[in-house]
């Protein structure tokens, strides 16, 4: 077996009695003087493996040892200690700080030979297993990844056949994605929102943004789709969309409990209309009783809304869109969303535009 070996001894002469014992048997081997010489090599080609005298001036083999163990790039290196001494105390320490082993001098060539070899195979055979248990990690999360990247794209084309009844909506599925992901983004600098905002909340949220309107499957097309104003009644069957569903979702996190993509999509779905005042539905919510996900989707929501022409409307511009929504800070959004709103307007104004 080949193998790139530093031997450490402060004595010339050890130096040349254990390169010859290990040069017999064709390893690679880089005599060092010194702790600090033997530190700098495994810092330019870390070695295979590490022949460490125990008794040296300046730094000991001890020392060489903690200093290379505290190193991410030669933590892994065995170190196999070597001196004169025999006493217990020396063996248990040798073991204690990283050592995987231990010979005595003077040398027995067929011992160290052995030692060498045994732990040169171990070194490559926990090398192997590393790479093929990287390997096998990597498998496992592009399989994952793919199956998680089908199931979002089965869940976003059932929200998007249910949004298709709706003929005027266009991409707006796609287009409250991104424009909650801007949000998100924005408020995740603040002091105010950091704990509560994370990379996972992001990803939650842009993925269970296009279920807000889903229980609107449910509600019939005389009422989705009427072009004047509902009457009491019909509103009142409209708003039913919140809590349908959310209950649909619901019977799917009954099965996935711990699923925060789910709860997520729950928590917009049944609160996107509520508003801060605590005059929206279908619970009358107000200030942070609301979730967060759908303080975020209902300003998102209006902001699409106004923007796209509708059955019932034409489509309102960026500027008068942002005017009505400003209007509405501390009534209907969350005043510290509306600032991050519009810290991002101009993003939401490119994207709505490149994506009507």
């Amino acid at each position: 077996m080949n193998g790139d070996i530093i031997i450490v001894d402060d004595e010339p002469a050890n130096l040349q009695i254990l390169t010859e014992i290990l040069k017999e048997k064709g390893y690679k081997v880089r005599p060092a003087t010194s702790g600090k010489q033997a530190l700098q090599g495994a810092g330019l080609i870390p070695p295979d493996l590490i022949l460490l005298d125990i008794n040296m001036p300046e730094l000991s083999g001890f020392d060489v040892c903690t200093i290379l163990k505290h190193d991410e790039k030669l933590k892994e290196i065995p170190v196999i200690f070597i001196s004169a001494l025999s006493e217990t105390i020396d063996k248990v320490k040798a073991f204690a700080i990283g050592g995987v082993d231990y010979v005595t001098k003077p040398f027995n060539n067929e011992e160290v030979q052995a030692r060498v070899e045994t732990h040169l195979k171990l070194y490559h055979f926990q090398t192997e297993l590393e790479k093929y248990n990287k390997k096998l990690e990597d498998l496992v999360q592009a399989q994952v990844k793919e199956i998680s990247e089908s199931q979002m794209a089965t869940i976003f084309a059932l929200a998007k056949l249910a949004e298709s009844r709706d003929d005027d909506t266009g991409k707006h599925l796609e287009r409250v994605q991104i424009l909650c992901r801007f949000i998100c983004d924005q408020l995740m600098k603040k002091k105010d929102f950091k704990m509560w905002i994370d990379k996972y909340f992001v990803n939650d949220m842009f993925h269970a943004s296009p279920l807000h309107d889903i229980g609107k499957v449910a509600i019939p097309d005389r009422i989705l789709l009427k072009p004047g104003r509902h009457t009491p009644e019909e509103f009142e069957i409209m708003k039913t969309h919140t809590t349908l569903g959310a209950e649909t979702l619901r019977q799917v996190r009954k099965k996935f409990s711990h699923n925060s993509f789910i709860n997520t999509g729950v928590e917009i779905a049944n609160f996107h209309h509520e508003r801060w005042d605590g005059k929206g539905y279908p619970e009358k919510l107000s200030g942070e009783k609301i979730p967060l996900c759908a303080r975020i989707m209902t300003i998102v929501d209006v902001y699409d809304a106004l923007r796209a022409k509708r059955c019932y409307k034409e489509p309102f511009s960026h500027e008068e869109s942002c005017d009505i929504i400003i209007k509405e800070s501390g009534k209907q959004f969350d005043p510290r969303i509306i600032e991050a709103f519009m810290e991002v307007q101009d993003d939401f104004r490119k994207t709505f535009n490149k994506m009507v």
